[in-house]
């Protein structure tokens, strides 16, 4: 493997060793670089830059500064709606991709929604609703050029089993409907409160490899779902629960006189088509419109077939009535008191956060291939907008489906008015062409969801994490089996829980590491990572890789000194020269706080009784600066804190005592 140069901080240490010696050898008093210390800032605007860093990190109000009045207006209202920017650059060419992958995303998304619907206990039009009004605000406040809006898989899932717990869909529709909407309102509340806050950093808790477990487990629950659907068993016959044990029993139990062969017959046929066209489309990217429009396709020929065979009065189960028209109005039906005010408050929160983590990492992943920025506070306003809109046109939630944006994404969209185009095609359906859908098999639906959500199942995601990370494997795992053998928010709850675990961990128990030598230079590295680095006689050098806080100040302070004491044993074993000094190398300690320095302190008297002396390497300004404060810096002497390791050894070095 070629060796590779030295960063930046290392060609300094070496750099400066070399002027030190040079100085030496003409015989001049070296000069030692001394740390300085910061000036004291105005507490009022150290508290500003906090605040701003933490929250405004991006600087949003940057465009508006040495601006007029009139141009900060303008420039506030496109901030809202980005659509009124970009529009004034849109053209011909622009549209003609548009109305391509609107019109590619409609064909995939009008079964998808019927289908994902009956997934959240809904009646079919209200999947199509979801992906007319929703749709259409996104594409007037969102920044993705790519996301496509409508209800997808996990979440429609979530809340159909969320919500059923409160409500039985089968015996109180009406009362499930509005409970459904009001969720859907709290979601978007939810989400647009994250944005206008700017607390989006917090779905960040939520781990990719969580995340990854937890889609997985949800796509093998859905798809034991649908094979309720795919078998032709009746509903009352069919468990409620999600769980794989009670799916199976469910379904098992049922087998002699439960299913229909030919639901099965019809299923069969078309799941195998679709797995077919996806595998086309895989191969050769440039048949991705292949599969876009396997569902319609399989929603026609079917639908043909049960017409023509009235298969449905062999026990073929059909939708058989979509209503015709679009969005009534839902306002009146919200419940804003009552019992069910806080039960919906509660789903829409645990809604609202699984819809903006998928949107989030679907708009991230396709703004980094066409190498734009996407702002994520806008996001979650427009995303929460939309479903807040949606609860009050008869919408359940609504966020960004991976499957449709990356056929969006490949059919060569331009900008959002895909959305607006798969928008119109929606309203138009609902118009004019629901009654079409009376003879949809159920069975073809099943088959289109089992199809779609296959991809969720990353494998290959969960085998690199493993082998990153053990402990983001466990909460992979973790999530994945919570949802598959408990429910789907025992399975969110646990991957929540671990991930929040893992984060604990890392702050409470920091990695330290013993430095050495490397040969022929003046760079001091982990000598488990470089085996060739060497140890200074009588001095052992100790890196601290985390800030330093009242969670770990004790346990540092204690890792320190069993590093010391096991350096000690083998100094004694070895016969070598004993140890005298303890460089504690801090330029990963970001910042420290009175617990931190109090462990050093205690450190530093723990080695004064064992002969040893202790000196800091490369503090950071906000660790100096409390170090002065604190007059610890004094206590051990000033002398004793270096810019580099390579100055904190030459000043060690000269002084290490041979044992007699």
């Amino acid at each position: 493997m070629p060796s590779m140069g030295p960063p930046a901080d290392e060609n300094l240490e070496t750099k400066e060793m070399d002027e030190r010696s040079m100085s030496s050898s003409h015989g001049q008093a070296p000069h030692v670089h001394k740390v300085a210390i910061p000036p004291k800032q105005n507490l009022f605007k150290e508290f500003q830059a906090t605040i701003k860093e933490t929250f405004f990190a991006d600087d949003p109000l940057r465009h508006f500064k040495d601006q007029p009045k009139s141009k900060k207006l303008i420039l506030g209202i496109e901030a809202i709606f980005p659509i009124l920017k970009w529009g004034r650059s849109y053209n011909l060419k622009k549209f003609r991709g548009d109305i391509i992958s609107g019109l590619t995303i409609a064909s995939l998304c009008i079964p998808q929604d019927i289908g994902y619907a009956k997934l959240a206990h809904l009646s079919p039009q209200y999947g199509l609703y979801s992906s007319f009004v929703p749709p259409l605000i996104y594409a007037v406040m969102g920044s993705s050029r790519d996301i496509a809006i409508g209800p997808v898989a996990v979440v429609s899932l979530l809340l159909g089993t969320l919500l059923s717990n409160e409500i039985n869909p089968v015996t109180q529709p009406e009362e499930y409907q509005r409970l459904a909407f009001t969720a859907t309102f709290f979601a978007g509340i939810t989400q647009a409160t994250l944005g206008v806050l700017r607390l989006g950093f917090l779905i960040d808790f939520l781990s990719h490899a969580a995340i990854v477990g937890f889609m997985g487990g949800a796509a093998i629950t859905i798809a034991l779902q649908q094979l309720k659907g795919f078998l032709g068993i009746k509903t009352k016959e069919f468990t409620t629960k999600t769980d794989v044990v009670s799916v199976l029993h469910s379904i098992f139990s049922t087998a002699h006189h439960g299913w229909n062969w030919q639901t099965i017959v019809i299923g069969a046929s078309f799941l195998g088509f679709l797995l077919v066209t996806k595998y086309i489309g895989k191969k050769n990217k440039r048949f991705f419109w292949v599969p876009a429009i396997a569902p319609l396709i399989s929603v026609i020929l079917s639908t043909f077939f049960v017409f023509i065979t009235r298969a449905d009065k062999q026990g073929v189960e059909i939708v058989r009535k979509i209503d015709k028209g679009i969005n009534p109005s839902s306002v009146k039906d919200l419940y804003l008191s009552g019992e069910y005010l806080g039960k919906s408050f509660r789903i829409g929160i645990v809604a609202g956060m699984i819809a903006l983590t998928e949107a989030t990492a679907i708009g991230r992943t396709f703004a980094s291939m066409k190498d734009y920025q996407l702002d994520g506070n806008k996001e979650m306003v427009a995303l929460g907008a939309m479903n807040v809109v949606g609860s009050m046109t008869s919408c359940y939630v609504a966020t960004g489906s991976f499957s449709r944006s990356a056929v969006n994404f490949m059919a060569g969209c331009q900008t959002a008015v895909s959305n607006i185009v798969m928008s119109v095609v929606v309203f138009l359906t609902l118009e004019f062409l629901t009654p079409l859908f009376k003879y949809t098999p159920n069975a073809i639906l099943a088959s289109i969801i089992i199809s779609a959500v296959i991809n969720l199942v990353d494998y290959q995601a969960a085998i690199l994490i493993w082998k990153i990370d053990k402990i983001d494997f466990i909460a992979c795992m973790g999530a994945f089996f919570g949802v598959v053998f408990v429910s789907v928010e025992i399975g969110l709850l646990i991957a929540v829980c671990i991930s929040f675990a893992k984060i604990l961990l890392q702050v409470t128990r920091p990695r330290t590491a013993i430095l050495g030598k490397i040969p022929s230079t003046s760079v001091y590295r982990n000598i488990q990572q470089y085996p060739e680095a060497s140890k200074v006689p009588g001095v052992v050098i100790v890196r601290v890789d985390s800030a330093i806080y009242f969670s770990n100040s004790n346990y540092v302070k204690e890792r320190i000194i069993r590093w010391l004491m096991d350096e000690e044993e083998k100094v004694r074993k070895e016969y070598r020269t004993r140890v005298q000094f303890l460089i504690v190398e801090m330029s990963p300690v970001t910042d420290i706080d009175t617990s931190g320095i109090q462990a050093f302190e205690e450190l530093h008297r723990s080695l004064e009784k064992r002969g040893v002396e202790l000196v800091l390497a490369n503090p950071g300004s906000a660790v100096t600066n409390k170090l002065y404060t604190s007059n610890f810096a004094n206590t051990i002497g000033e002398d004793k804190i270096f810019l580099t390791v390579a100055l904190a050894v030459a000043y060690c070095s000269p002084r290490v005592l041979e044992d007699p």
